[in-house]
């Protein structure tokens, strides 16, 4: 059987493993505090720590995917609404992620949500509902920049939502149906148009040959007949009486 004092040193061993020895995970790191001063960040796999000397603070290097609250904007036209987002970041200097900032989870938030009016209440409602993938561009751009003291990357940021009033709802809905019924209008007043310039053209070639006439007539005709109609008109081109016209007398009508 063991003795008692070296089960004791098998005891005192395996704690000093326990506590000495950590295993990271590809996506993790370890900011190491000896004596708390930083010697760096270490990992992934085995990592030893001297129990009661070395402190280690895990770090997850995975993407991250926070959900901005929505928010009360004010645009610069004076319209309330809320504008919800989301954004994509992840921490790529461990050592700054926990020295240079207390939380750096929180603290991109907040300034998430910050930046998202800021941004936002500086366009018109227009703009907004219109420039989305440039207001994105935009809250990444300044959030990225604020956020890389801390050794964080913002690489996305999306405009998910925008709430706007009831009453805005309806006036935009009273606007798009103005402007559908517009275009409407344009479009049947482009056929007229098209229509009446095709029939003038048309009257000027069929003018230019009084034959064309006639047998524009005939073909009229022809298609009144095939209706089976009982009644049936029948045009008489104009021309064949000008020739009266033209051999009358010029003092009958004043013998009449």
């Amino acid at each position: 059987m063991l003795s008692f004092d070296l089960m004791a040193v098998l005891i005192v061993l395996a704690a000093f493993l326990v506590s000495a020895v950590k295993i990271l995970k590809e996506y993790e790191r370890g900011v190491i505090f000896r004596l708390g001063r930083v010697i760096g960040a270490k990992g992934p796999g085995i990592i030893i720590l001297i129990p009661g000397v070395d402190k280690m603070v895990k770090i997850d290097l995975r993407t991250v995917t926070l959900d901005v609250p929505p928010q009360d904007i004010i645009t610069r036209d004076n319209v309330s609404l809320k504008v919800s987002a989301v954004v994509y970041f992840r921490v790529m200097d461990a050592n700054k992620a926990v020295v240079d900032v207390v939380d750096f989870h929180f603290a991109t938030s907040q300034l998430a949500q910050t930046t998202l009016r800021s941004v936002c209440g500086q366009g018109d409602l227009d703009n907004l509902l219109s420039e989305r993938d440039e207001i994105n561009e935009r809250i990444q751009t300044i959030l990225d920049k604020d956020t890389e003291p801390w050794g964080v990357k913002v690489s996305k940021v999306e405009v998910k939502e925008i709430d706007l009033p009831e009453g805005m709802r309806r006036a935009m809905a009273k606007q798009a149906e103005a402007e559908r019924e517009r275009r409407s209008a344009i479009i049947n007043a482009e056929g007229e148009y098209q229509a009446a310039q095709r029939l003038a053209d048309a009257a000027q070639i069929i003018s230019a040959s009084p034959a064309a006439i006639q047998l524009r007539y005939l073909q009229t005709l022809k298609d009144i007949a095939a209706e089976n109609n009982s009644t049936t008109v029948f045009p008489i081109p104009i021309d064949l009486f000008r020739p009266f016209f033209e051999n009358r007398p010029s003092g009958s009508s004043q013998a009449t």
